[in-house]
């Protein structure tokens, strides 16, 4: 039986930009072992199985080289390809069961808002040769459960190119480097690296954003912001910090539809 896979350009309005991630839809569930399998031959940094369920669906998302807990472009790109199919109107409410607990998506006009859980970090000591890896010496290294964040002068955020050999056995998922922005449309820029998840660099990463949002929140004592990830192919987010939960905002375009056969 063929499967239809979307592919998805997350967090841009415009295709070939934002972050692209493979959406396949199953009719139930297969096992892990298939959809690494999927993900490897997509060589996306995210491919996102649904399977439907009461309540709302079931979402895992894969690397091309491991499971991850937790990915925000994806659930975007899941969404989007909820509504536009028809599997659900454009009025209701995605829901997601994750390993990350439950995640929605609602439509606000143009733009989709994400409903995850905040991952705010602690400062924490810089893991040897960090600063080497980077090419800059970080104004501050703070640590979440899932990555460092660091953050530096913008012109090095923007201009760098990490050793990846070095990042790569660093024991996190990821590291996100990040300033203040100093163009006015932006409250701040980042990037994110993760080159141990099989991902050199991700362009545009929407669960790292749950930990800048109450960084950048607490630095500028506000909670809406607007944030711009400066990887080559560059993304857009509305983000607010909400308690607990981050808001992420986003737009989605489909670039690809073709059919599974394997």
């Amino acid at each position: 039986m063929s499967l239809t896979i979307t592919q998805v350009d997350a967090f841009t309005n415009e295709p070939f930009g934002g972050n692209p991630a493979a959406v396949c839809i199953l009719p139930e569930a297969r096992e892990a072992a298939w959809m690494q399998s999927v993900a490897m031959e997509m060589n996306l940094s995210e491919t996102a199985f649904l399977v439907k369920r009461e309540g709302g669906y079931d979402l895992r998302w894969f690397t091309p080289s491991v499971e991850v807990a937790l990915c925000g472009h994806a659930t975007l790109a899941s969404a989007h390809v909820l509504w536009e199919s028809g599997a659900l109107d454009t009025d209701q409410k995605a829901r997601f069961h994750t390993k990350s607990g439950v995640l929605t998506a609602e439509r606000r006009g143009m733009w989709m808002e994400l409903n995850f859980p905040a991952t705010p970090g602690e400062p924490a000591e810089a893991p040897p040769r960090l600063a080497e890896a980077l090419g800059a010496h970080p104004k501050y290294v703070g640590r979440n459960k899932f990555d460092y964040l660091v953050e530096l002068e913008e012109d090095q955020v923007r201009t760098m190119t990490p050793n990846f050999t070095l990042l790569r056995v660093l024991p996190v998922r990821g590291i996100i480097v990040t300033s203040p922005s100093s163009d006015p449309q932006y409250d701040f820029i980042s990037r994110f690296f993760a080159p141990g998840s099989g991902i050199d660099e991700d362009p545009v990463t929407g669960s790292a954003h749950c930990a800048l949002t109450p960084f950048w929140a607490k630095r500028f004592g506000k909670t809406d912001m607007m944030a711009n990830q400066v990887s080559q192919r560059g993304g857009i987010l509305k983000v607010t910090l909400a308690g607990d939960r981050v808001l992420l905002g986003g737009q989605a375009v489909t670039t690809l539809r073709g059919e599974l056969l394997a």
